[in-house]
């Protein structure tokens, strides 16, 4: 049982999110995982950086195994070829400890997000639509 206020309010707030305030959060998440990895790895905290990296690596996995194949058809397919990469980018960032791969994902990161936000945003002036496999409820 959590006794922590805040762990019970983040509970609470993954509990009732949407399904496109939950995609954002994992976005927001791999990108400041990401950003503590990119600098554990600056500064030489090793540690630090592959903990990090491991989870930007469980987030990415995360989206990937929701996307819907059958109905997503080409950007679910795109996405999935997309985040495969990444996740093979973070394992070269970790082996290596190399901040540069980083930053590349983050830039990718930041570039689906905003990507994300658009259409969602997009999509709640319309009646709703699937897009990459995604049901988004206008």
């Amino acid at each position: 049982m959590l006794n922590n206020p805040y762990q019970k309010y983040k509970n609470i707030q993954y509990e009732t999110a949407t399904q496109e305030q939950l995609l954002l959060m994992l976005y927001n998440g791999a990108i400041k995982f990401g950003q503590q990895a990119r600098q554990g790895l600056v500064d030489k905290k090793v540690e630090l950086a592959n903990n990090n990296l491991k989870r930007v690596q469980a987030i990415i996995n995360e989206l990937m195994v929701t996307l819907d194949m059958e109905r997503g058809g080409e950007i679910a397919n795109n996405l999935y070829n997309l985040y495969d990469y990444i996740n093979r980018r973070l394992i070269q960032a970790n082996i290596r400890k190399d901040p540069e791969i980083v930053d590349e994902v983050l830039d990718l990161l930041v570039d689906l997000k905003e990507t994300w936000e658009e259409a969602i945003r997009q999509l709640k002036q319309g009646q709703g639509q699937k897009i990459g496999g995604l049901n988004f409820e206008g």
